[in-house]
C-alpha cells in the first residue's frame, strides 16, 4: 500500500472515502484468509461490490480467536483489550504504528487544538495495569508530543493528581485529562475541583469496578463535580485504530477517514435506515493490515453531525456470529 498514509490523512469527499474503501477492502480480501473466507461466505461475488455499503463487515469477536494480519506482514506492536469481560482479550496486531500515531495526533488537533499547547495527564489505572493497552499507548504518545514535565500517568494517588490539578489552573495551564469512567467517578467524589482550563475526556465503561450508568446521568455527576460545562468523552477500542470523540453537544464525531454504519438488528446483513437504531458497523481505513470493516457489538444510531451511542446488543456472542453464518 504504497503511500498509504497520505491518502488515508488526505481524503477530501465521499468519492475518495468509498474509492480508498474499495481499494483496502481488495487488498485485505487478497491478504487476509480469514477475511477471505468470510467474504466468500457472505458475497461471493466481488463484481457485486461497487460501494462501501456493500462490503462484508467482520464480527469484531474474530479478534479473540483469530490473529488478523496481512500476510507477508510482520507485527511491531500488539494491543489487548481489558479482559474486564472475563473472557478472552482481543489482539491486534500493528504492522505500521506511525499509522496509528500520526491519525490518532491529526484526529486530536481538529478536534481539540494544537497536541504541543496541553498538559496530558492519565487516570487510566485498569488500562496499565492490564498491560498492552493502545490508548495509554496514545495518550503516552500525546505526552512525547507536547514535551511538558508535569505530564504524567496516575493510578490512585488522587491527592497527587488533585495537586497537580489545582497548580496547572492556577497557571492557566490548557490541560487534557483522560480518565476511565469508574476512575473519574472515584476521583471526583473524593477531590472534588472546579476546573477552567481543564478538559475531561472520559473513555467510558467501569471495568467492573463499579454499577455501569447510563452516559448522561456519568456526565451529569462529572460535570457537578468538576464544575465545568463540559465532559468530552472518547469512543475507541482495541480493534480499532481511529478514535471518536464527542462535541460539546455529545455527538460523537470521527476523522474522515472512519465511518459509522447501522445494521439492523435482526438481519445484520441489511442497513437500518438513517436515524434509526442499530448495530453499529465501523469502517476504520487505518486498521490497513488487519480489518477495516467491523460489525461490532454496540447499538447506536446515526444523526446530521455524527453519531450516537445507546448501550449494547443483547446475547451478542450468539446472534453476532450466527446470524452472519445462517
Amino acid at each position: 500500500m504504497e503511500n498509504y498514509l497520505d491518502k488515508l490523512l488526505n481524503i477530501s469527499d465521499e468519492n475518495e472515502f468509498n474509492s480508498l474503501c474499495l481499494e483496502v477492502f481488495q487488498f485485505q480480501y487478497d491478504s487476509i484468509e480469514l477475511y477471505k473466507n468470510f467474504v466468500d461466505l457472505i458475497k461471493p461475488n466481488l463484481k457485486s461490490i461497487h460501494h462501501y455499503t456493500e462490503i462484508p463487515f467482520l464480527p469484531i469477536e474474530f479478534f479473540k480467536t483469530h490473529k488478523i494480519i496481512s500476510k507477508n506482514q510482520k507485527h511491531k506492536l500488539l494491543f489487548k483489550s481489558s479482559g474486564t469481560s472475563g473472557g478472552l482479550r482481543s489482539n491486534h496486531y500493528i504492522c505500521d504504528e506511525t499509522i496509528y500515531q500520526k491519525n490518532s495526533l491529526v484526529n486530536f488537533n481538529y478536534q481539540f487544538g494544537n497536541v504541543e499547547e496541553f498538559v496530558f495527564l492519565g487516570l487510566l489505572p485498569s488500562y496499565i495495569e492490564n498491560g498492552e493497552s493502545s490508548l495509554v499507548y496514545m495518550v503516552d504518545y500525546f505526552m512525547k508530543r507536547s514535551n511538558r514535565p508535569e505530564n504524567g500517568f496516575y493510578l490512585y494517588d488522587f491527592q497527587k493528581l488533585h495537586q497537580t490539578l489545582q497548580e496547572l489552573e492556577k497557571r492557566k495551564q490548557k490541560t487534557i485529562l483522560f480518565g476511565v469512567s469508574y476512575a473519574l467517578l472515584d476521583f471526583s467524589e473524593r477531590f472534588p475541583i472546579d476546573l477552567e482550563y481543564t478538559k475531561i475526556i472520559e473513555t467510558g465503561g467501569m471495568k467492573g469496578r463499579k454499577k455501569e450508568l447510563p452516559k448522561p446521568k456519568l456526565i451529569s455527576i462529572l460535570k457537578k463535580n468538576f464544575n465545568t460545562k463540559h465532559i468530552y468523552s472518547e469512543y475507541g477500542m482495541t480493534e480499532l485504530l481511529s478514535q471518536s470523540y464527542t462535541d460539546e453537544n455529545g455527538t460523537y464525531n470521527s476523522p474522515t477517514w472512519k465511518k459509522i454504519l447501522i445494521r439492523q438488528t435482526d438481519d445484520p446483513l441489511s442497513l437500518e435506515e438513517n436515524g434509526k437504531q442499530g448495530g453499529m458497523n465501523i469502517i476504520d481505513l487505518a486498521n490497513v493490515y488487519s480489518c477495516s470493516f467491523i460489525a461490532t457489538q454496540d447499538l447506536g444510531r446515526t444523526t446530521k453531525n455524527g453519531f450516537l451511542i445507546n448501550g449494547r446488543i443483547d446475547n451478542t456472542d450468539i446472534r453476532g456470529c450466527s446470524l452472519l453464518y445462517r
